[in-house]
């Protein structure tokens, strides 16, 4: 007769074997979805309105708009997958999608290991809480704050440069970085007064902003860190690059393209 002791450890081996049966079945089912004829898997992380976000059980944004549209001039059928922010391009090299739209930057280091089609430009607004004290307009107002971001951005990266090439040099002090895994946790963190400045892409900043009733105010009038948004593939697949470049520019002719941007908020990128 088994001791508790030796009852625990079978018990904890038991469970230990079917998670791993489980991840095994669960892996093999995400890539056959992947190779699945007809579909075209995007990644995305859908808390991130207006890019993308649930309403009940639909999945709506600019993101998902836009991913019907090329879809449907590519004659696939878009799924969507909900991926963290920060695995989203690994997701890429690992099969999990076949491409990444979701409201990301065209950085250097993503495109080190990704190719993407440019479709829009945004910068980032600052946020506030309502009654936090500070009111930076700019991102040179943000040294010796406390600014949130969600991990992965390019911003991480932007705040260091500025707090060695900027606040150093004029007696300011450093931007602290405090990153979390979701832009709404960002701003959940921001409300409760953990830090004190959240950098959003533009149109998603008026939308939580909007959604906090009243706690969370935009501070600066212009936005910052102007960048390009991009659809992302695997490195190398230049067949699907040029597919999306060709639905791209077929979206364009009806008009559709500059309607979507003009609807969400968004700057038009030109075409090559």
């Amino acid at each position: 007769m088994l001791n508790n002791s030796s009852t625990v450890r079978t018990l904890r081996t038991v469970i230990a074997l079917a998670a791993l049966l489980l991840g095994s079945l669960a892996g093999m089912q995400a890539q056959a979805q992947t190779a699945a004829p007809g579909t075209l898997k995007v990644g995305m992380e859908i808390s991130y309105p207006p890019f993308e976000y649930y309403e009940g059980d639909k999945i709506l944004g600019f993101d998902p708009e836009l991913a019907a549209l090329l879809a449907r001039e590519m004659k696939l059928k878009p799924v969507f997958t909900d991926t963290k922010f920060a695995s989203l391009i690994l997701g890429l090299g690992g099969g999990q999608h076949d491409t990444v739209i979701s409201g990301l930057y065209i950085t250097a280091e993503r495109t080190a290991i990704a190719d993407a089609v440019p479709y829009a430009s945004t910068g980032a607004l600052i946020m506030v809480s309502k009654d936090g004290g500070v009111s930076p307009k700019t991102e040179k107002d943000l040294c010796g704050l406390k600014v949130g971001l969600e991990a992965g951005t390019s911003w991480v990266k932007k705040l260091a440069t500025l707090s060695a090439e900027f606040c150093a040099p004029n007696g300011k002090p450093a931007v602290t970085v405090s990153e979390f895994p979701t832009a709404p946790e960002v701003s959940q963190a921001l409300m409760s007064k953990n830090i004190q400045a959240q950098l959003e892409v533009a149109a998603a900043a008026k939308a939580f902003s909007a959604r906090s009733n009243g706690r969370i105010v935009i501070s600066s009038p212009d936005p910052v860190y102007i960048q390009t948004l991009g659809v992302f593939v695997k490195k190398g697949n230049t067949v699907l690059l040029k597919q999306f470049e060709s639905a791209m520019a077929a979206i364009r002719k009806t008009g559709e393209y500059d309607a979507l941007t003009k609807k969400y908020d968004l700057t038009p990128v030109a075409t090559k």
